[in-house]
């Protein structure tokens, strides 16, 4: 078992757990409820489809490349809202949100358990000037994770999943 397959086998069961919820639920209630930041369900859901590109393409950069790396983050400065607005989650097909975020999902573990575990120390520095160890950043993925589900669990009014 790697470092990481706890937190992979808890990402993989929430997908499995959240998925008949999104498939049942219905486009209505995904396209208007919304967050206390004004999200609907369908842009929290790309936002996490957002998230998870960003990060495999970070752990990618972060095993070759320089370290400490400069990549653009995307996740600060507010631009977040600005990916979620430009490719218009809004208006995206419910079913095609819903496969695009598990399988994306899916292909993020795939990279994490290929990670090469002598970078796990290459850091990445974000917008903010900080310092993110590639291990770091793997590990905090599963809370950035369900943080954004149970803000969908409490639109729906539901409890955790």
């Amino acid at each position: 078992m790697t470092e990481f397959e706890r937190n992979n086998h808890v990402l993989l069961g929430l997908i499995d757990k959240w998925m008949p919820v999104f498939l049942t639920l219905p486009e209505e209630v995904a396209e208007n409820r919304r967050n206390n930041q004004n999200r609907t369900i369908k842009q929290i859901l790309g936002h996490l489809i957002d998230s998870a590109t960003n990060n495999t393409h970070r752990i990618i950069h972060l095993q070759y490349q320089p370290n400490p790396l400069i990549f653009p983050d995307y996740a600060n400065l507010g631009n977040n809202d600005r990916w979620i607005a430009i490719q218009n989650y809004q208006a995206e097909k419910w079913a095609d949100l819903i496969h695009l975020w598990k399988y994306t999902h899916l292909h993020l573990v795939h990279v994490i358990r290929n990670v090469n575990h002598e970078k796990l120390d290459n850091e990445w520095i974000s917008a903010l000037g900080e310092s993110v160890s590639l291990k770091d950043m793997i590990q905090d993925y599963l809370r950035h994770f369900r943080l954004h589900l149970d803000e969908i669990a409490v639109i729906i009014g539901t409890n955790r999943v």
